[in-house]
C-alpha cells in the first residue's frame, strides 16, 4: 500500500486541489438526479403530465416522449445547479486557498499526498453561526484512493487543530445525497443537529436539503 502523508497545503497544489474538489462535487449529480425522482412531487407531476398527454393526443407514444423530455430537462437543470455551486466557490475560498485559509487565525487547508501526488484534501476555519466552533470544509478524496482510511485521517486532522487551538467542538454540512460522507462523518462521532433547505429556487423544487453535523471534542485531562 502507499504512504500517505497528511500535509498543508502548498501553491503548487493550487490546479490538483481544485481538480479533486471539482470531479467529487460532480460525482453527486446522478444521485441528486435520483434523489429528484424520488420526491412524491416529481412522480406526481410526471404522472399527470403523461396521462393528460396520453388523453389528449389518444396515444402512448408521445407521452412518453414528453416524459422523456422533462426528465432530460430536470437533469438539465441538476448539472446547472452544481456547475453554479462549484463556481461560487471556485470565485471564493478555492480561488486562493493561502489567503482563505493558511494566513489567518485557526484556519487551515491540508493535502492528502500519495507518492507525490495529491489524493485528498480538507480544510477548516472559525464556524460563522457557531461559535466557539471550527467549521470542516472542502473534504474530498480521489475515488482511485478511497477505502484506504484517508477521509478519517483527514477528518482526525481536523479535530487534533480545532482541539489544540482551544475550541469545543467541530462542525460541517453536507448534502442530503451524500450517504457515505453522512456514514464517515457518524463512524467519526459526529451527530446530526439539524437539517435545511437550500435556498436556491432549483434545490427547493427538488427537496435538496444540507445537514449540519457536530463534533464535541474531549479536552485534555477531561473524562469520558
Amino acid at each position: 500500500m502507499a504512504t500517505v502523508q497528511i500535509r498543508s497545503y502548498r501553491n503548487e497544489d493550487d490546479e490538483r486541489v481544485k481538480e479533486i474538489f471539482i470531479r467529487g462535487m460532480s460525482e453527486h449529480q446522478p444521485s441528486s438526479f435520483m434523489h429528484t425522482l424520488k420526491q412524491p412531487q416529481t412522480q406526481m407531476l410526471l404522472m399527470c403530465v403523461f396521462c393528460v398527454v396520453m388523453a389528449s393526443s389518444k396515444s402512448v407514444l408521445l407521452p412518453i416522449m414528453v416524459v422523456t423530455l422533462l426528465l432530460a430537462g430536470a437533469r438539465q437543470m441538476i448539472g446547472y445547479m452544481f456547475k453554479s455551486y462549484i463556481d461560487t466557490c471556485l470565485r471564493s475560498d478555492l480561488n486562493n486557498v493561502s489567503e482563505t485559509y493558511l494566513k489567518k487565525e485557526d484556519s487551515c487547508f491540508w493535502v492528502a499526498e500519495s507518492d507525490g501526488r495529491v489524493v485528498g484534501t480538507v480544510a477548516c476555519l472559525p464556524a460563522e453561526d457557531s461559535p466557539g466552533c471550527l467549521e470542516l470544509k472542502r473534504m474530498s478524496v480521489c475515488r482511485s484512493h478511497r477505502g484506504m482510511g484517508i477521509a478519517k485521517a483527514l477528518c482526525q486532522t481536523v479535530a487534533d487543530f480545532t482541539r489544540d487551538r482551544g475550541y469545543s467542538a467541530v462542525v460541517l454540512r453536507t448534502s442530503v445525497v451524500q450517504t457515505d460522507a453522512q456514514k464517515l462523518y457518524e463512524h467519526m462521532g459526529y451527530r446530526k443537529i439539524r437539517e435545511f433547505p437550500v435556498p436556491e429556487f432549483i434545490a427547493k423544487i427538488i427537496n435538496f436539503t444540507l445537514i449540519v453535523y457536530r463534533l464535541d471534542l474531549q479536552r485534555d485531562g477531561e473524562q469520558e
